[in-house]
């Protein structure tokens, strides 16, 4: 394993603690104290897989990473390639996310069945304190959208008297959240508030 040393415009690859060492003392601004070579071991033979910034003067850092590389320019040139692939995770999230929204707002009015696991806040008996405990929540009811059930649902969650306001709610866009469109009508309302009974006797929404 090699080091990667810079400071400031200063650029090394290390191929050892004592090659690193040399590097910074033929840098004149720099003054290393007497542990910094035992440092910069300690952080080669760690699982530290995150930088390492050694301390030269009272707001000035050594910047040290750990690499496979064995030139400066092969060193550059992985960087380059991380670099766009983590730029392309990015979008590629960012285009997720972009989905999971158009699918959320995708208009489709008529009976949906949604649910969602929220963190409900309950009351110990024995000592008054609370607790989260994950409470699921199912329920068929009309709406717009996926957005539209969800919001509604959250709005009903939040008026029940007997849920604590503390209670935590996730996401629409969370995997806690998930829903289906049934359809624009059942044969009779009776028969849909029926199946809504059946889902969750206690969690009607109309």
């Amino acid at each position: 394993m090699n080091l990667y040393v810079r400071y400031f415009d200063h650029e090394y690859l290390a191929k050892s603690v004592d090659d690193a060492i040399n590097f910074l003392r033929s840098i004149e601004e720099i003054k290393l104290e007497s542990n910094a070579g035992s440092r910069i071991a300690t952080f080669l033979s760690s699982s530290n897989i995150y930088p390492f910034r050694l301390k030269v003067s009272y707001s000035n850092y050594v910047l040290f990473l750990k690499t496979e590389a064995e030139t400066l320019d092969q060193f550059k040139e992985e960087e380059v390639m991380r670099k766009e692939q983590k730029m392309e995770r990015v979008a590629s999230m960012a285009e997720r996310k972009k989905s999971i929204m158009d699918a959320l707002n995708e208009e489709n009015i008529g009976w949906w069945e949604a649910g969602l696991t929220f963190k409900r806040v309950l009351i110990i008996p024995e000592t008054g304190k609370c607790k989260y405990v994950d409470t699921p929540f199912r329920v068929r009811l009309r709406a717009f959208s996926a957005m539209d059930a969800y919001n509604r649902i959250i709005e009903h969650l939040k008026n029940r008297p007997e849920i604590d306001p503390r209670s935590q709610f996730p996401s629409a866009k969370s995997d806690k959240f998930e829903y289906q469109f049934i359809g624009e009508e059942y044969e009779t309302e009776s028969d849909a508030e029926k199946a809504a009974e059946e889902l969750a006797p206690e969690a009607s929404v109309q």
